[in-house]
């Protein structure tokens, strides 16, 4: 999918990657647990970091945990690429630990950032425990064992490596489970549940923390799609 390909809104979780189309929505400042590459549909997308900086560009790359809001009024086309996937090791040699201008992503498809194979910049048992963690009932020292390291290594191995706690990444597994559902045709308290959030006000909360939308936008753009699954 191209920036000018979809006229419609569309929300969308694949294998290391969630898609996003449409407004951009002023929201507070939020961190991703993913790389996020925005790109305008037409003109300049524009974020503001913590430091109240205003960034613009065609595209623009934000890295895992940098907070920044967007800019509303730009139709966009934002992806989220997951620190554990191929793609990720590319985004990582052309960012800052802030906002960066990439306007030679603009062209960037959805199949460009599919999963085809694990990072080969993160160590081997930290993308082990990145899948592990994410299921339901996993706590942080049975995936440890699984992957044949102590807890505090683990979680020092996320911090070196990721940037954030497991406990951070397993919030977007559980949004991501919950966007499925969405899609799906359950309700937003349902999905929720589904999700492993506390309630529906429990997984607002993180959604807009997350990934600066509301759940009410998502919804948007999800059922379109489910509509024509059908």
């Amino acid at each position: 999918m191209t920036g000018g390909s979809d006229p419609g809104g569309r929300f969308a979780v694949g294998a290391g990657y969630a898609c996003y189309r449409g407004p951009a929505i002023d929201v507070s400042l939020h961190r991703h647990a993913a790389f996020q590459v925005a790109i305008a549909v037409r003109g300049q997308v524009t974020v503001v970091d913590a430091a109240g900086a205003l960034h613009r560009g065609a595209a623009l790359l934000v890295p895992p945990m940098a907070p920044h809001r967007m800019r509303a009024g730009t139709e966009l086309l934002t992806f989220f690429v997951e620190p554990h996937c191929a793609f990720a090791d590319r985004l990582r040699d052309r960012c800052g630990p802030g906002v960066t201008v990439a306007d030679e992503l603009h062209g960037l498809r959805e199949e460009d950032v599919r999963l085809a194979r694990p990072s080969s910049a993160l160590d081997p048992r930290l993308v082990a425990a990145m899948d592990a963690v994410v299921a339901p009932g996993r706590s942080i020292p049975e995936v440890a064992a699984q992957v044949g390291l102590s807890p505090q290594r683990l979680r020092a191995l996320a911090r070196a490596q990721l940037g954030m706690p497991l406990s951070r990444w397993r919030v977007w597994g559980r949004l991501g489970r919950t966007a499925e559902a969405l899609r799906e045709g359950r309700s937003l308290a349902d999905a929720a549940l589904e999700g492993g959030f506390a309630d529906q006000a429990h997984m607002s909360r993180w959604m807009r923390e997350m990934m600066g939308l509301t759940p009410g936008v998502a919804l948007a753009a999800l059922r379109p799609q489910a509509r024509r699954a059908t």
